[in-house]
């Protein structure tokens, strides 16, 4: 089935949301975005963190946020989050067609989807524990790189500081406390509900999903 040259977003909130969306992302890791679309559900996948070293135990972090669509689609495309970025800003405040980028992005991450169904609730943890874990890490990550590091020292140290396991949730690294507070899925003061299944971890609230594979399993 050929991809095709657009997608109707449901109105033009839902084109804000996803102008949003991209702009948390690229600020986290300005690589790529998963587009999927099933129907009249748009699903947008980011990469906040993954290993970049062979054999490096930095888990793969996604973050995940689903939209409705005014017209049904089937799609399935990774494409750069600065070309989709480019798209939304010539959108007008009234329109709610995106243009897909013509040219793909190929990513590693992209080519393992996280499982859509069989997960298991095993847990929740509190919006104002994940802010904090993650401005911590943020700390540590900054107060333990020496000034003029190495790509190997810098990779290492955030490895070690995101890679730890959350006091309350052993499953759930701290990169994903961060994964959320930076694309704004932990609102302060709520619950995020903890699943599992297989390799996979998520945790999830209102505004979005963080998604976390150990680099072990991958």
């Amino acid at each position: 089935m050929a991809t095709p040259a657009e997608l109707v977003l449901a109105d033009p909130r839902t084109a804000a949301d996803l102008r949003t969306f991209v702009t948390r992302a690229r600020a986290a890791e300005d690589g790529a975005v998963r587009l999927q679309a099933g129907g009249k559900v748009l699903a947008a996948y980011v990469c906040v963190m993954r290993p970049r070293l062979l054999g490096e135990a930095m888990p793969t972090i996604l973050g995940l946020r689903t939209m409705p669509l005014a017209d049904p689609a089937e799609v399935d495309v990774t494409v750069p989050l600065a070309s989709v970025a480019d798209r939304l800003a010539r959108m007008g405040v009234d329109d709610a067609v995106l243009p897909l980028p013509p040219v793909g992005a190929n990513e590693a991450w992209a080519a393992v989807s996280p499982p859509r169904g069989g997960w298991s609730r095993t847990g929740e943890l509190g919006t104002d524990e994940l802010i904090a874990a993650a401005k911590a890490g943020v700390r540590d990550v900054a107060d333990t790189v020496p000034a003029n590091p190495g790509a190997l020292i810098v990779n290492n140290v955030r490895a070690t500081v995101w890679g730890r396991p959350l006091p309350d949730a052993p499953q759930v690294p701290a990169g994903a406390a961060f994964a959320g507070y930076a694309l704004g899925f932990w609102a302060p003061g709520g619950t995020a509900s903890v699943y599992e299944e297989a390799r996979w971890v998520r945790i999830s609230t209102a505004q979005g999903h963080v998604l976390v594979r150990p680099a072990a399993s991958l």
